[in-house]
């Protein structure tokens, strides 16, 4: 049996992860977990507190773990902006003994700001004083992974994705 594949994807709010993560998804086949839904179904109305983050990260976590444990490839889609919520995923994946594949999602921030402030009906809050907020306290990304620029067109990012990480 082959061994099932983590891909965590992490980055900026407006990048464009849910568009890469969503493709790697549907196309490994694997299951896809969001930090963004999983806060909403935890809390309806959420306030983005340090426990709340916390609790998401931990149920996100121990979904992929149980997939992963069944042989199930899963797609990770968060910030994961701090160093900690980084390893904690990678442990994940060599006590299951999954493949791991970190991908670090990056756009142009003109491309961000316009679609922070086009975005309506998806599931994340973030809007672009969140995204500078973010970016001061992202932590650099100090383990081995694919840089997506994601600033160009679908095709583009789906190119990038076939050649890198699929």
């Amino acid at each position: 049996m082959d061994r099932p594949r983590l891909i965590v994807y992490c980055g900026l709010p407006g990048v464009g992860k849910s568009l890469a993560s969503g493709y790697t998804a549907e196309q490994l086949p694997a299951h896809r977990y969001r930090s963004d839904r999983i806060r909403k179904q935890l809390f309806p109305e959420p306030n983005y507190t340090d426990a709340e983050t916390a609790e998401t990260y931990e149920t996100l976590l121990e979904r992929a773990r149980a997939d992963l444990e069944a042989g199930t490839n899963v797609v990770l889609d968060a910030t994961f902006r701090s160093r900690p919520r980084r390893d904690d995923a990678a442990a994940i994946a060599e006590t299951t003994a999954a493949e791991s594949l970190f991908v670090h999602v990056t756009c142009e921030e003109a491309v961000v700001e316009e679609r922070l402030e086009s975005r309506s009906g998806t599931v994340s809050d973030a809007d672009y004083e969140q995204y500078l907020h973010l970016r001061e306290a992202f932590d650099p990304l100090e383990r081995e992974h694919v840089v997506l620029d994601n600033s160009g067109s679908i095709e583009e990012t789906y190119r990038q994705l076939e050649r890198d990480v699929l």
